[in-house]
Protein backbone atom coordinates (compact mmCIF):
# COMPACT_ATOMS: atom_id res chain seq x y z
CA UNK A 1 0.00 0.00 0.00
CA UNK A 2 1.12 3.40 -0.78
CA UNK A 3 -0.48 6.27 1.16
CA UNK A 4 -0.36 9.92 -0.36
CA UNK A 5 2.63 12.09 1.31
CA UNK A 6 3.24 15.65 2.11
CA UNK A 7 6.50 17.29 0.81
CA UNK A 8 7.19 18.45 4.26
CA UNK A 9 10.60 20.21 3.59
CA UNK A 10 8.01 22.76 1.69
CA UNK A 11 5.88 23.87 4.91
CA UNK A 12 8.46 23.49 7.45
CA UNK A 13 12.27 24.28 8.16
CA UNK A 14 12.62 22.09 10.86
CA UNK A 15 11.14 19.61 12.71
CA UNK A 16 7.64 19.46 12.61
CA UNK A 17 4.22 17.57 13.75
CA UNK A 18 4.27 15.84 17.56
CA UNK A 19 8.17 15.30 17.35
CA UNK A 20 8.43 19.19 17.33
CA UNK A 21 6.18 19.20 20.12
CA UNK A 22 7.97 17.13 22.32
CA UNK A 23 10.94 18.82 21.51
CA UNK A 24 9.89 21.78 22.96
CA UNK A 25 8.48 20.38 25.61
CA UNK A 26 11.85 18.98 27.18
CA UNK A 27 14.01 22.31 25.89
CA UNK A 28 11.76 24.11 28.46
CA UNK A 29 12.84 22.19 31.63
CA UNK A 30 13.64 25.65 33.33
CA UNK A 31 9.55 26.33 33.39
CA UNK A 32 7.37 23.90 35.29
CA UNK A 33 5.57 22.14 32.76
CA UNK A 34 2.18 20.82 33.21
CA UNK A 35 -0.87 19.79 31.36
CA UNK A 36 -1.97 23.75 30.97
CA UNK A 37 1.59 24.60 29.71
CA UNK A 38 1.43 21.59 27.33
CA UNK A 39 -1.18 22.78 25.66
CA UNK A 40 -0.37 26.42 25.66
CA UNK A 41 3.15 25.29 23.66
CA UNK A 42 0.64 22.78 21.29
CA UNK A 43 -1.83 25.41 20.18
CA UNK A 44 1.33 28.11 19.65
CA UNK A 45 2.33 25.75 17.69
CA UNK A 46 -0.38 25.25 15.60
CA UNK A 47 -1.10 29.10 15.60
CA UNK A 48 2.80 28.59 13.91
CA UNK A 49 0.72 26.63 10.76
CA UNK A 50 2.05 23.14 11.65
CA UNK A 51 -1.17 21.25 10.91
CA UNK A 52 1.11 18.27 10.89
CA UNK A 53 0.43 18.49 14.73
CA UNK A 54 -2.95 17.32 14.81
CA UNK A 55 -2.86 14.31 11.90
CA UNK A 56 0.14 13.05 14.29
CA UNK A 57 -2.34 12.86 17.58
CA UNK A 58 -5.33 11.25 15.36
CA UNK A 59 -2.73 8.39 14.23
CA UNK A 60 -2.03 7.52 17.28
CA UNK A 61 -5.46 8.08 18.75
CA UNK A 62 -7.31 5.54 15.44
CA UNK A 63 -4.34 2.89 16.01
CA UNK A 64 -5.13 0.40 18.41
CA UNK A 65 -1.79 0.93 20.62
CA UNK A 66 -2.55 0.09 24.32
CA UNK A 67 -2.05 2.93 26.36
CA UNK A 68 1.42 1.46 28.09
CA UNK A 69 2.75 2.30 24.65
CA UNK A 70 1.51 5.54 24.08
CA UNK A 71 2.79 6.24 27.48
CA UNK A 72 5.88 5.03 26.91
CA UNK A 73 6.67 6.50 24.43
CA UNK A 74 5.45 10.02 25.33
CA UNK A 75 7.58 9.96 28.24
CA UNK A 76 10.82 9.44 26.17
CA UNK A 77 10.18 11.42 23.24
CA UNK A 78 9.98 14.69 25.96
CA UNK A 79 12.58 13.11 28.26
CA UNK A 80 9.91 12.79 31.09
CA UNK A 81 9.46 16.22 31.37
CA UNK A 82 6.05 16.11 31.51
CA UNK A 83 3.92 13.02 32.55
CA UNK A 84 0.11 12.76 32.06
CA UNK A 85 -0.29 10.19 34.73
CA UNK A 86 1.02 12.67 37.59
CA UNK A 87 -2.12 14.61 36.74
CA UNK A 88 -4.35 11.65 36.66
CA UNK A 89 -5.07 11.04 33.36
CA UNK A 90 -3.85 8.13 31.14
CA UNK A 91 -1.51 8.68 27.89
CA UNK A 92 -4.77 8.03 25.42
CA UNK A 93 -7.22 10.96 27.14
CA UNK A 94 -4.75 13.20 27.17
CA UNK A 95 -3.66 12.85 23.57
CA UNK A 96 -7.21 13.05 23.09
CA UNK A 97 -7.48 16.26 24.94
CA UNK A 98 -4.76 17.38 22.63
CA UNK A 99 -6.08 16.35 19.32
CA UNK A 100 -9.66 18.91 20.84
CA UNK A 101 -7.75 21.51 20.61
CA UNK A 102 -5.36 21.03 17.34
CA UNK A 103 -7.39 20.40 14.41
CA UNK A 104 -6.01 18.10 11.29
CA UNK A 105 -6.65 20.79 9.02
CA UNK A 106 -5.14 20.58 5.31
CA UNK A 107 -3.19 23.34 3.90
CA UNK A 108 -5.05 25.95 1.69
CA UNK A 109 -2.55 25.64 -1.43
CA UNK A 110 -3.24 27.56 -5.25
CA UNK A 111 -3.79 25.37 -8.07
CA UNK A 112 0.39 26.20 -9.17
CA UNK A 113 1.09 25.34 -5.83
CA UNK A 114 -0.74 22.22 -4.81
CA UNK A 115 0.18 20.94 -8.76
CA UNK A 116 4.19 21.34 -7.96
CA UNK A 117 3.48 19.64 -4.81
CA UNK A 118 1.98 16.68 -6.24
CA UNK A 119 4.47 16.31 -8.52
CA UNK A 120 7.25 16.36 -5.90
CA UNK A 121 4.88 14.14 -3.12
CA UNK A 122 7.49 11.08 -1.78
CA UNK A 123 6.07 7.85 -3.25
CA UNK A 124 7.55 4.89 -0.25
CA UNK A 125 5.37 1.45 -0.28
CA UNK A 126 4.08 2.12 3.67
CA UNK A 127 5.63 -2.21 4.10
CA UNK A 128 8.75 -0.72 2.63
CA UNK A 129 8.90 2.15 5.13
CA UNK A 130 8.31 0.28 7.99
CA UNK A 131 10.80 -2.65 7.01
CA UNK A 132 13.13 0.33 6.77
CA UNK A 133 12.51 2.44 10.20
CA UNK A 134 12.04 -0.83 12.11
CA UNK A 135 15.66 -2.17 11.06
CA UNK A 136 16.77 1.33 12.04
CA UNK A 137 15.21 1.05 15.23
CA UNK A 138 16.69 -2.34 15.90
CA UNK A 139 20.09 -1.69 15.15
CA UNK A 140 20.52 1.20 17.95
CA UNK A 141 18.26 -0.98 20.27
CA UNK A 142 21.23 -0.80 22.82
CA UNK A 143 21.86 2.71 22.40
CA UNK A 144 18.78 3.03 22.81
CA UNK A 145 18.54 0.38 25.91
CA UNK A 146 21.86 1.99 27.52
CA UNK A 147 20.67 5.90 28.06
CA UNK A 148 16.46 6.01 27.88
CA UNK A 149 15.26 6.42 31.08
CA UNK A 150 11.87 4.44 29.49
CA UNK A 151 10.91 0.97 30.11
CA UNK A 152 10.39 -1.34 26.69
CA UNK A 153 10.97 2.12 24.80
CA UNK A 154 12.44 0.02 21.47
CA UNK A 155 9.44 -2.33 21.20
CA UNK A 156 7.07 0.32 22.23
CA UNK A 157 8.55 2.37 19.14
CA UNK A 158 8.82 -0.54 16.76
CA UNK A 159 4.80 -0.99 17.91
CA UNK A 160 4.40 2.69 16.59
CA UNK A 161 5.73 2.06 13.68
CA UNK A 162 4.00 -0.88 12.81
CA UNK A 163 0.75 -0.41 14.05
CA UNK A 164 0.50 3.46 13.75
CA UNK A 165 2.54 5.04 11.07
CA UNK A 166 5.73 4.34 10.32
CA UNK A 167 6.33 8.35 9.11
CA UNK A 168 5.02 9.32 13.05
CA UNK A 169 6.96 6.33 14.38
CA UNK A 170 9.99 7.45 12.00
CA UNK A 171 10.25 11.09 13.80
CA UNK A 172 9.00 10.05 17.43
CA UNK A 173 12.16 7.80 17.21
CA UNK A 174 14.51 10.68 16.07
CA UNK A 175 12.95 12.56 18.86
CA UNK A 176 14.07 10.01 21.75
CA UNK A 177 17.66 9.81 20.05
CA UNK A 178 17.77 13.59 20.60
CA UNK A 179 16.09 13.66 23.62
CA UNK A 180 18.42 11.17 25.29
CA UNK A 181 21.60 12.12 23.27
CA UNK A 182 21.79 8.75 22.05
CA UNK A 183 25.27 8.29 20.35
CA UNK A 184 24.59 7.24 16.83
CA UNK A 185 27.50 6.48 14.33
CA UNK A 186 28.36 7.97 11.16
CA UNK A 187 26.53 4.53 9.03
CA UNK A 188 23.76 4.69 10.83
CA UNK A 189 23.24 8.69 10.89
CA UNK A 190 23.34 8.05 6.69
CA UNK A 191 21.01 5.74 7.14
CA UNK A 192 18.51 7.89 9.27
CA UNK A 193 19.37 11.04 6.24
CA UNK A 194 18.28 8.55 3.58
CA UNK A 195 14.87 8.12 5.42
CA UNK A 196 14.48 11.61 5.92
CA UNK A 197 15.47 12.14 2.43
CA UNK A 198 13.06 9.61 1.13
CA UNK A 199 9.81 11.57 3.28
CA UNK A 200 11.07 14.71 1.85
CA UNK A 201 11.79 15.80 5.08
CA UNK A 202 13.64 19.58 5.78
CA UNK A 203 17.31 18.37 7.08
CA UNK A 204 17.10 19.71 10.37
CA UNK A 205 14.40 17.15 11.08
CA UNK A 206 17.05 14.28 10.91
CA UNK A 207 20.31 16.56 12.01
CA UNK A 208 19.33 19.04 14.32
CA UNK A 209 20.33 17.71 18.07
CA UNK A 210 21.19 14.77 16.75
CA UNK A 211 24.78 13.49 18.79
CA UNK A 212 26.59 12.18 15.92
CA UNK A 213 29.75 10.39 16.77
CA UNK A 214 31.68 11.71 13.72
CA UNK A 215 34.78 10.33 11.93
CA UNK A 216 37.90 12.91 12.08
CA UNK A 217 38.14 15.69 9.75
CA UNK A 218 39.55 14.78 6.80
CA UNK A 219 40.56 18.16 4.55
CA UNK A 220 40.87 15.64 1.41
CA UNK A 221 36.88 14.93 1.78
CA UNK A 222 35.02 15.41 -1.47
CA UNK A 223 31.96 13.80 -1.23
CA UNK A 224 30.09 16.80 -0.30
CA UNK A 225 26.00 16.12 -0.79
CA UNK A 226 25.11 19.68 -2.26
CA UNK A 227 28.29 20.17 -4.58
CA UNK A 228 30.89 22.07 -4.96
CA UNK A 229 33.05 23.22 -1.62
CA UNK A 230 36.35 24.93 -1.25
CA UNK A 231 38.46 27.86 -2.96
CA UNK A 232 36.27 27.46 -6.44
CA UNK A 233 33.05 27.39 -4.85
CA UNK A 234 33.89 30.63 -2.22
CA UNK A 235 34.51 32.79 -6.16
CA UNK A 236 31.21 31.80 -7.06
CA UNK A 237 29.37 33.38 -3.43
CA UNK A 238 31.76 36.73 -4.15
CA UNK A 239 30.78 36.91 -7.76
CA UNK A 240 30.95 40.44 -9.10
CA UNK A 241 29.50 42.71 -6.39
CA UNK A 242 26.20 40.42 -6.32
CA UNK A 243 27.57 38.79 -2.92
CA UNK A 244 26.98 42.20 -0.84
CA UNK A 245 23.17 41.40 -1.11
CA UNK A 246 23.98 38.38 1.11
CA UNK A 247 25.65 39.89 4.15
CA UNK A 248 29.48 41.31 4.38
CA UNK A 249 32.66 39.81 3.90
CA UNK A 250 32.72 38.02 6.95
CA UNK A 251 29.12 37.17 7.05
CA UNK A 252 29.44 35.20 3.37
CA UNK A 253 32.90 33.55 4.25
CA UNK A 254 31.06 31.88 7.32
CA UNK A 255 27.86 30.52 5.42
CA UNK A 256 30.45 28.63 3.36
CA UNK A 257 32.71 27.39 6.37
CA UNK A 258 29.45 26.69 8.42
CA UNK A 259 27.67 24.98 5.60
CA UNK A 260 28.63 21.04 6.11
CA UNK A 261 24.96 20.38 5.92
CA UNK A 262 25.25 17.08 7.03
CA UNK A 263 28.73 15.44 7.39
CA UNK A 264 31.27 16.11 10.00
CA UNK A 265 31.42 19.94 11.04
CA UNK A 266 34.45 21.39 10.08
CA UNK A 267 34.69 19.65 6.53
CA UNK A 268 34.21 22.45 4.47
CA UNK A 269 36.42 24.59 6.31
CA UNK A 270 39.22 22.14 6.33
CA UNK A 271 38.96 21.94 2.21
CA UNK A 272 38.78 25.44 2.16
CA UNK A 273 41.73 25.77 4.32
CA UNK A 274 43.35 23.40 2.79
CA UNK A 275 43.03 24.98 -1.46
CA UNK A 276 43.62 28.43 0.51
CA UNK A 277 47.62 26.85 2.00
CA UNK A 278 48.04 25.38 -1.57
CA UNK A 279 48.00 28.51 -3.15
CA UNK A 280 49.50 30.63 -0.58
CA UNK A 281 52.68 27.84 -0.28
CA UNK A 282 53.08 27.87 -4.18
CA UNK A 283 55.86 29.47 -6.75
CA UNK A 284 52.18 31.69 -8.06
CA UNK A 285 52.84 35.42 -7.88
CA UNK A 286 50.53 37.52 -6.06
CA UNK A 287 49.53 38.96 -9.26
CA UNK A 288 48.80 35.62 -10.67
CA UNK A 289 47.03 34.26 -7.53
CA UNK A 290 45.03 37.63 -7.85
CA UNK A 291 43.81 37.50 -10.93
CA UNK A 292 43.20 33.54 -10.87
CA UNK A 293 40.63 34.42 -7.76
CA UNK A 294 39.03 37.22 -9.29
CA UNK A 295 38.21 35.73 -12.81
CA UNK A 296 36.83 33.26 -11.10
CA UNK A 297 34.37 35.25 -9.44
CA UNK A 298 33.70 37.69 -12.34
CA UNK A 299 35.31 40.59 -10.34
CA UNK A 300 37.75 41.88 -13.16
CA UNK A 301 36.81 44.84 -13.11
CA UNK A 302 36.00 45.93 -9.59
CA UNK A 303 38.55 48.30 -8.40
CA UNK A 304 39.83 47.85 -4.97
CA UNK A 305 38.14 45.78 -2.99
CA UNK A 306 38.71 42.96 0.19
CA UNK A 307 40.80 40.74 -2.70
CA UNK A 308 42.71 43.51 -4.52
CA UNK A 309 45.90 41.77 -3.12
CA UNK A 310 45.45 37.70 -3.37
CA UNK A 311 47.40 36.99 -0.71
CA UNK A 312 46.37 38.80 1.82
CA UNK A 313 42.92 37.87 1.11
CA UNK A 314 44.10 33.92 1.23
CA UNK A 315 44.89 34.68 4.88
CA UNK A 316 42.06 36.18 5.67
CA UNK A 317 39.98 33.00 4.58
CA UNK A 318 43.09 31.20 6.38
CA UNK A 319 42.47 33.02 9.75
CA UNK A 320 38.56 32.16 9.36
CA UNK A 321 38.96 28.72 8.46
CA UNK A 322 41.07 28.38 11.34
CA UNK A 323 38.36 29.81 13.86
CA UNK A 324 35.89 27.34 12.76
CA UNK A 325 37.77 24.61 13.11
CA UNK A 326 38.76 25.91 16.58
CA UNK A 327 34.87 26.09 16.94
CA UNK A 328 34.17 22.14 16.34
CA UNK A 329 37.04 20.52 17.00
CA UNK A 330 39.51 22.62 18.93
CA UNK A 331 42.32 19.34 19.01
CA UNK A 332 42.27 19.31 14.85
CA UNK A 333 45.43 20.10 13.68
CA UNK A 334 45.12 21.33 10.17
CA UNK A 335 47.20 18.81 7.83
CA UNK A 336 47.59 18.95 3.51
CA UNK A 337 45.96 16.01 1.93
CA UNK A 338 47.44 13.96 -0.60
CA UNK A 339 47.68 16.15 -4.06
CA UNK A 340 45.95 13.65 -6.88
CA UNK A 341 48.65 13.34 -9.03
CA UNK A 342 47.46 10.97 -10.64
CA UNK A 343 44.38 12.61 -12.50
CA UNK A 344 47.10 15.61 -13.28
CA UNK A 345 47.68 15.01 -17.17
CA UNK A 346 44.20 14.14 -17.61
CA UNK A 347 42.68 17.66 -15.75
CA UNK A 348 45.63 19.34 -18.27
CA UNK A 349 43.96 18.04 -21.25
CA UNK A 350 40.66 19.56 -20.45
CA UNK A 351 41.93 22.98 -19.52
CA UNK A 352 43.96 22.97 -22.88
CA UNK A 353 41.11 21.44 -24.91
CA UNK A 354 38.52 24.52 -22.82
CA UNK A 355 41.24 27.31 -23.25
CA UNK A 356 40.65 26.74 -27.63
CA UNK A 357 36.99 28.47 -26.82
CA UNK A 358 37.37 31.87 -27.84
CA UNK A 359 35.13 33.02 -24.64
CA UNK A 360 37.52 30.68 -22.44
CA UNK A 361 40.41 32.01 -24.55
CA UNK A 362 39.59 35.91 -23.48
CA UNK A 363 39.43 35.05 -19.93
CA UNK A 364 43.61 34.96 -20.12
CA UNK A 365 43.85 32.65 -17.06
CA UNK A 366 44.92 29.32 -19.05
CA UNK A 367 48.87 29.41 -18.09
CA UNK A 368 47.83 30.49 -14.83
CA UNK A 369 45.11 27.58 -14.36
CA UNK A 370 48.26 24.98 -16.10
CA UNK A 371 50.45 25.88 -13.30
CA UNK A 372 47.73 25.02 -10.17
CA UNK A 373 46.72 22.02 -12.39
CA UNK A 374 50.88 21.11 -13.27
CA UNK A 375 52.43 22.62 -9.24
CA UNK A 376 49.76 23.02 -6.98
CA UNK A 377 47.07 20.22 -7.22
CA UNK A 378 45.48 19.19 -10.16
CA UNK A 379 41.72 18.57 -8.06
CA UNK A 380 41.97 22.44 -7.02
CA UNK A 381 42.80 23.38 -10.98
CA UNK A 382 40.30 21.02 -11.93
CA UNK A 383 37.66 22.87 -9.86
CA UNK A 384 38.59 26.26 -10.67
CA UNK A 385 37.94 25.12 -14.18
CA UNK A 386 34.61 24.01 -13.70
CA UNK A 387 33.81 27.34 -12.17
CA UNK A 388 35.40 29.44 -14.71
CA UNK A 389 33.03 27.54 -17.34
CA UNK A 390 30.32 27.94 -15.01
CA UNK A 391 30.75 31.70 -13.95
CA UNK A 392 30.52 32.50 -17.81
CA UNK A 393 28.39 30.15 -19.15
CA UNK A 394 30.78 28.61 -21.48
CA UNK A 395 28.59 24.97 -22.51
CA UNK A 396 30.01 21.73 -22.29
CA UNK A 397 28.33 18.94 -24.09
CA UNK A 398 28.78 15.95 -25.49
CA UNK A 399 32.61 13.83 -25.04
CA UNK A 400 33.71 16.93 -23.24
CA UNK A 401 31.15 16.51 -20.34
CA UNK A 402 31.63 12.82 -20.23
CA UNK A 403 34.94 13.20 -19.53
CA UNK A 404 34.29 16.01 -16.82
CA UNK A 405 32.24 13.74 -15.13
CA UNK A 406 34.29 10.57 -15.52
CA UNK A 407 37.14 12.93 -13.49
CA UNK A 408 34.76 14.21 -10.79
CA UNK A 409 33.50 10.51 -10.10
CA UNK A 410 37.09 9.50 -10.12
CA UNK A 411 38.02 12.81 -7.48
CA UNK A 412 35.27 11.35 -5.42
CA UNK A 413 32.78 14.24 -6.18
CA UNK A 414 29.16 14.19 -5.68
CA UNK A 415 26.96 13.89 -8.87
CA UNK A 416 25.42 17.30 -7.87
CA UNK A 417 28.72 18.85 -8.25
CA UNK A 418 28.50 19.06 -12.04
CA UNK A 419 24.68 18.61 -12.64
CA UNK A 420 22.37 21.43 -13.14
CA UNK A 421 25.62 23.71 -12.77
CA UNK A 422 27.58 23.40 -15.74
CA UNK A 423 26.02 24.98 -18.76
CA UNK A 424 24.86 23.09 -21.88
CA UNK A 425 24.58 24.81 -24.99
CA UNK A 426 20.84 25.65 -24.80
CA UNK A 427 21.63 27.49 -21.42
CA UNK A 428 22.91 30.52 -23.28
CA UNK A 429 21.63 33.68 -22.72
Amino acid sequence: MTRPREVYYFDHPKDFGLSRLAGTVYSRTTLRLDGPVVLTLALAQVEDDDVQLGADLRLLLDSPLPDEVLHSVWLAAVRRCFDPAEEGADTRAWLRRLSEACPSLVPERDPYEAKVLDEARPVVPEGELRTAVAARIESAAAGLARHVAVRDIVPALLRVVREADADLGFRLFLRVLKAYSVPVDEALYDRLRGIGDLLAYPLDAVCEELNVRWPPIDPGRRDFALGRFGLPFLAAVFRGTEWEYLGTVRENIRSVIGGDHGIVPGSSAAVLLEDAQRLLGSSLSDEEITMLWRTAARRQYVDGGFDSDGRAWLEQLVLACRERLAEVDPVYAPFLSAPRSEVTEAVLREVRQAARTDAFEALSVTPILEDVVTTVDPDLGFRFLLQLLTAYDIPVSGAPRTRYQALAERLGYSLDHLEDRLPEPDEQD
